[in-house]
């Protein structure tokens, strides 16, 4: 299982500082609302850490809007809540955003064809265990997440929407304990590349012969016909892993909450 806890807690406690601002044509009140500032969670959801965000803008819109379901826009792009919101920062940053993270907030025009319908927590919980299973299937024969009690699930998702270090990884140090194998069954990753397209293929964390594969062999597998491996870039966290990294390490002590591996691709030029 994950034993290195310093390189975990690490990456649990990274947040980034974001300023929210409301879309100045749904503004209604002569006096223009004060942006919002927020240090949130890498490794949370944006429907888990706005609602102060909501309470602060709701009173300056329309009132036959303020039931309206709120959606985030950072640099005209819709900003799609079920990914963790590192991920999001991760994807669109190209060494160019300015920190605190500007993003607008929006209580119209939801745009339909771009996002998925958030109407609660209750959905983001949905989505968080449906990844985990997802995750789970991947990793071990023996499904894992499934066989769990009801509590354990609870004690997972409350440990993520309550940032709770310790109260999560007592639950899901269990998802990665190897048992009696030497790695996982294959590792859950999904690689975001260009335009937000994403990338998921059942890569094994070793190679027939036994030997560990790394995140190199992992870019061989998704690009083989690359000519230039060295000019691929891969963030995950805000950091740029060395290529030698094994996979199986990875997915121990690099997986967001979701079990998964979340990987942004770039091109160097």
């Amino acid at each position: 299982m994950a034993s290195d806890r310093e390189v975990l807690r690490e990456i649990w406690e990274g947040k980034l500082p974001v300023c929210f601002q409301l879309n100045q044509d749904e503004v209604i009140d002569l006096q223009v609302p004060e942006k919002y500032y927020l240090m949130v969670p890498r490794l949370s959801y944006f429907p888990l850490v706005t609602d102060k965000v909501r309470k602060h803008f709701v009173k300056y819109i329309h009132a036959d809007k303020q039931e309206a379901e709120m959606w985030l826009e950072y640099n005209n792009i819709a900003l799609k809540w079920h990914y963790p919101i590192g991920v999001l920062f991760d994807m669109y940053n190209n060494n160019d955003i300015q920190l605190p993270w500007n993003i607008t907030v929006h209580f119209e025009k939801f745009p339909e064809d771009e996002l998925l319908h958030c109407t609660s927590r209750e959905t983001v919980e949905s989505h968080f265990l449906s990844c985990l299973k997802e995750a789970d299937v991947l990793k071990h024969k023996t499904q894992i997440v499934t066989n769990m009690q009801k509590k354990d699930h609870t004690q997972l998702w409350l440990g993520l929407q309550n940032d709770k270090f310790d109260q999560f990884w007592a639950v899901n140090r269990k998802l990665m304990e190897l048992g009696s194998e030497d790695s996982f069954k294959y590792i859950p990753f999904r690689c975001y590349y260009k335009d937000e397209h994403m990338i998921q293929r059942l890569i094994r964390p070793v190679t027939d012969n036994g030997d560990r594969k790394t995140l190199q062999d992992l870019l061989k597998e998704l690009y083989p016909e690359s000519p230039d491996l060295e000019r691929w870039r891969v963030t995950t966290h805000g950091i740029e892993p060395p290529k030698d990294t094994p996979l199986q390490w990875m997915s121990e002590h690099m997986s967001y909450p979701d079990n998964f591996l979340h990987l942004i691709l770039t091109l160097k030029a």
